[in-house]
């Protein structure tokens, strides 16, 4: 069946879409087929001609995520066939590794798509935060990720467009496939496609030299992830666009000598100059990296920020393929692929206030803008959802008079940092103990088996948590525990400082966390600042 989208009321061929005053988007969305109304609510994020919102059943209650498209901006014959490809295929389509699609409606107006809401926003953001990450974690959201193309292909749909920032994540930190615009159906075997289209970091070679492609396009992006994952950047990336092409066409990139040899190889082999020697996405699930590493089942949501910690992984591991808890982001290899020694982003060492040091940055810049030089900005689109926070301070006693500040996280786990620069955080279990000594060096215990130095450090733990208990509200949500926290490594408080109307609290995830005292007030204005390439602030009231 296919998907028709209404052509746009009164289009003009000698006015601009782009420059027209767009129409507000209404607060009640309702399907004029159906009756079903959604109430829509905060702003997601925006890509290309559409907006994203969190939109609610108004009958069942039940949350989605709308994709909102103006049809003054789809008033070209192919801009609307290109609409109505989208909706087919993605309509087409159902697997536990692609977002789901549940309807579609429209108006005089807009385009209204509702799809699966994925709260922990995708792989662009995750990278953002964390440049490179693990290689368990790589293959957890690899593996995922090649099973719904798998799932694609074998219902002859090519992607076209596979990053980091159409990969997303649910609740459970499983990977969705979204955003089908450039997505295309094959008729019959051998057939190639012209079009030229794509991302340009993870576009494929035969796409920018107009040769034809197919399926294994979808293979080469695969490969461009997995290079970015474990290093930290696109393998051809450079600051300008035509050197960027030039490098896919000749190939031309390097593998860091830190890589796993076995990730390597299977980059190599994704990454292919010649199509016909890819591998296909079926081959890429049998492959050594995938059935020889360590999977992990699920991954806590603290490695939006943070990388887990795998020192409790299965025993079942074979010990060479055990690593200690100080190698926690080292990549396991000993030989060079490349000639070129390329150390890896996260390799570089950070100052200290490095975070800090950026938000400074990023603020004098804020202020010292003109408000004419701004522009104007609806304010739903003035904070990026995508760097709120996934960690604050709820609760805070300060004793550092005699002991140090003790705090709770919105998940419940509780932290002092010490007088003497140590830390220790109880995890919301009651049970795990993560302590951090002078050096910054991590060691993980329990409450029921820990060295006796560490009793009476334990014992003011326990006694800060009692007392925020039973005399402190909290500021801001809880995060339910699920499965995957026993590989939580949490972020900690780095620095602290008060002053007469406000103490300002640094984690090591980059986060600054201002709580403001209004004194006259039955409230508290609490500030987050959101370490990123560009700065976010969120901000909530909370009761006192």
């Amino acid at each position: 069946m296919s998907a028709p989208v209404a052509k746009a009321v009164n289009p003009s061929t000698n006015v601009d879409p782009k420059s027209a005053p767009l129409k507000d988007i209404p607060d009640i969305l309702v399907d004029p087929r159906t009756l079903k109304k959604y109430s829509r609510g905060r702003f997601l994020g925006k890509g290309g001609f559409a907006k994203c919102y969190e939109i609610t059943d108004m009958e069942t209650k039940e949350v989605f995520a709308g994709k909102v498209v103006p049809k003054s901006m789809i008033v070209k014959p192919h801009q609307r066939e290109k609409m109505s490809s989208e909706i087919s295929i993605h309509k087409s389509l159902d697997n536990p590794h692609i977002v789901g699609f549940h309807g579609f409606f429209e108006d005089d107006d807009f385009v209204f798509v509702v799809l699966e809401i994925c709260r922990r926003r995708s792989l662009l953001e995750l990278h953002k935060r964390r440049k490179a990450v693990t290689e368990p974690e790589a293959r957890y959201y690899m593996m995922q990720l090649v099973k719904g193309c798998q799932y694609l292909h074998n219902n002859r749909v090519i992607h076209r467009d596979l990053k980091l920032g159409n990969i997303f994540l649910s609740d459970d930190m499983d990977v969705k496939i979204g955003d089908f615009g450039l997505a295309t159906t094959i008729e019959f075997d051998g057939e190639r496609k012209k079009t030229l289209c794509g991302t340009p970091n993870y576009i494929a070679p035969e796409v920018l030299c107009k040769k034809g492609h197919s399926f294994e396009v979808d293979v080469w992006s695969l490969g461009c992830i997995l290079y970015t994952l474990l290093v930290g950047k696109p393998p051809f990336e450079t600051s300008c666009l035509k050197e960027t092409y030039n490098r896919i066409k000749k190939n031309n990139y390097t593998i860091p000598w830190q890589i796993n040899p076995v990730a390597a190889s299977l980059i190599k082999r994704m990454l292919h100059a010649d199509p016909s020697q890819r591998p296909t996405v079926s081959q890429l699930l049998t492959d050594e990296f995938f059935t020889e590493g360590y999977i992990p089942l699920r991954l806590p949501t603290t490695c939006l920020t943070v990388p887990p910690r795998f020192s409790i992984a299965p025993s079942s591991l074979e010990p060479s393929q055990r690593r200690p808890l100080t190698a926690l982001n080292n990549k396991a290899g000993t030989e060079k692929v490349e000639q070129k020694d390329e150390p890896l982003l996260r390799e570089i060492p950070e100052a200290t206030d490095c975070h800090l040091s950026d938000l400074l940055q990023q603020l004098d810049t804020c202020n010292a803008a003109k408000p004419s030089e701004r522009g104007l900005i609806r304010m739903e689109e003035a904070e990026d959802p995508a760097c709120v926070p996934i960690f604050w301070i709820s609760k805070w006693v300060d004793y550092s008079d005699k002991y140090g500040l003790g705090y709770q996280l919105c998940d419940n786990s509780v932290g002092v940092l010490f007088n003497d620069c140590t830390r220790m955080i109880m995890y919301a279990d009651g049970d795990s103990l993560q302590y951090i000594d002078k050096m910054a060096a991590e060691s993980y215990l329990s409450v029921r088996s820990y060295p006796a130095t560490l009793s009476k450090k334990i014992t003011l733990l326990k006694y800060f948590r009692n007392y925020m208990s039973e005399h402190l509200l909290k500021a801001g949500a809880n995060i339910t525990p699920r499965d995957g926290d026993e590989l939580a490594r949490l972020p900690y408080l780095s620095h602290w400082f008060r002053t007469k109307s406000a103490i300002v609290l640094h984690l090591t995830n980059g986060t600054v966390q201002i709580n403001f005292f209004q004194v006259l007030s039955s409230s508290s204005l609490l500030l987050l600042l959101s370490w990123s390439p560009s700065l976010s602030v969120s901000s909530s009231y909370c009761d006192r």
